[in-house]
């Protein structure tokens, strides 16, 4: 679960970031920001660029639909007009979760699919088994009803699994792959501190059974969530309202019994030592893949997991951003939806 939504968002600044990366080799030497070998790179003006590449368009403005997929029916959001980018949340939050001014900037050139995963928001859990190859079933089932041959695809955090898991069982439905916060999983996934998981563990146990979360627990997953660096430029968005005690509080549209469920398959694609991973099969696939990372992500999802995926996918884009953790598209979602503009435009689809 993630408390980015917490983040005050004062004085943004974005600080290398890119506007063309090239790997010519599927090794990496070193992790400094652009310091690996191989690779050609260029600072971006984030001034420039396309005059139209943000809308007016506020998707919390945008009234939801539905559809009938398998045994649930899902509930969506979709606008702005060109090719298709289809968006998966992070665990806990529903479709109007994402900052405003992030699928604004994609809709000039784009049509933006949002939607409720199962069992979260408005769309109904089901009676299927709760896996992440269900929820990938349940998104290539959401195109099919929306007549939506191909798109590109973009997952945060959990839902940057859901993205992985989707491509590989439906590449055909799939032409960009967009990862932020995210990891391979399997044998080769940096786990989170031992310290982290217990206390995601145990908010999830108190909510399930309507203990009380306390301030410091809070306190813990925002600033575990926005990073040090950010709390450093911000010191202000660790402050948390004293009369917040529940997740149900923080998520309304997130069933105890869901959050749970979502623990679970995150622990099964992050602990699963007989397994070798998503992404030596991702690299087969040879889409085009883009991979954004917070350089302060330690605790939910430790950022070299994102540098293990630039290492395997041959041709991966990698952007760290300095200063921003875990939940960097609240830290800096204008500044991420100019990246996409960057890279969709630019990287050719594989046919």
């Amino acid at each position: 679960m993630s408390f980015s939504r917490l983040v005050r968002k004062n004085h943004f600044f974005l600080i290398a970031v890119i506007s063309t990366l090239i790997i010519s080799s599927s090794s990496i030497g070193n992790y400094g920001y652009f310091g690996f070998t191989n690779v050609a790179y260029g600072q971006a003006d984030l001034g420039q660029g396309n005059s139209n590449s943000t809308s007016s368009t506020n998707i919390l403005d945008i009234p939801l639909e539905k559809v009938r997929v398998g045994d649930i029916d899902i509930a969506y959001k979709m606008f702005g007009k060109g090719e298709p980018i289809l968006l998966f949340n992070g665990a806990s939050d529903g479709m109007d979760a994402w900052d405003p001014s992030f699928p604004a900037s994609l809709t000039s050139n784009h049509t933006v699919i949002a939607f409720d995963q199962r069992g979260i928001g408005n769309s109904t859990i089901g009676s299927e088994p709760y896996t992440y190859q269900q929820l990938a079933n349940d998104s290539a089932g959401l195109l099919d009803a929306l007549k939506i041959p191909k798109a590109d695809v973009l997952g945060y955090s959990l839902g940057s699994y859901l993205a992985q898991q989707l491509t590989l069982m439906h590449p055909d439905k799939v032409d960009r792959l967009i990862l932020v916060g995210s990891s391979c999983g399997g044998k080769d996934h940096t786990p989170k501190p031992p310290e982290f998981i217990k206390l995601q563990s145990d908010i999830v146990n108190k909510s399930l059974n309507n203990v009380p979360i306390t301030q410091e627990e809070i306190k813990s997953l925002v600033s575990a969530s926005v990073g040090s660096g950010w709390i450093k430029l911000h010191p202000e968005s660790v402050d948390v309202p004293a009369n917040i005690t529940s997740l149900q509080q923080l998520k309304p549209g997130l069933p105890p019994e869901v959050a749970n469920s979502q623990n679970i398959v995150g622990k099964h694609w992050e602990d699963n030592p007989n397994w070798s991973g998503a992404c030596d099969e991702l690299a087969k696939l040879n889409k085009p893949t883009l991979v954004i990372t917070g350089t302060d992500d330690d605790k939910y999802q430790p950022h070299v997991n994102s540098l293990k995926i630039v290492e395997k996918i041959p041709g991966a884009w990698l952007v760290q951003i300095k200063d921003a953790g875990h939940a960097v598209m609240d830290q800096y979602p204008e500044e991420i939806g100019k990246i996409l503009n960057t890279f969709l435009a630019t990287a050719n689809v594989n046919n």
